[in-house]
């Protein structure tokens, strides 16, 4: 058998809880050799420079 709650949880707990769940933003960096946009610590998809 599955658990089952012992408390109700109101909206206030619930959305406080699933404050932090949001995605954030993709940061992007441009390419120091070919200015194409990358994400930081990757190598470039277009020319393979870091």
């Amino acid at each position: 058998m599955g658990g089952v709650p012992i408390k109700h949880h109101t909206k206030g707990k619930v959305g406080r809880r699933r404050s932090h769940q949001a995605l954030k933003p993709i940061s992007l960096v441009a390419c120091k050799s070919c200015k194409a946009p990358r994400l930081p610590g990757k190598l470039c998809a277009h020319c393979g420079k870091k």
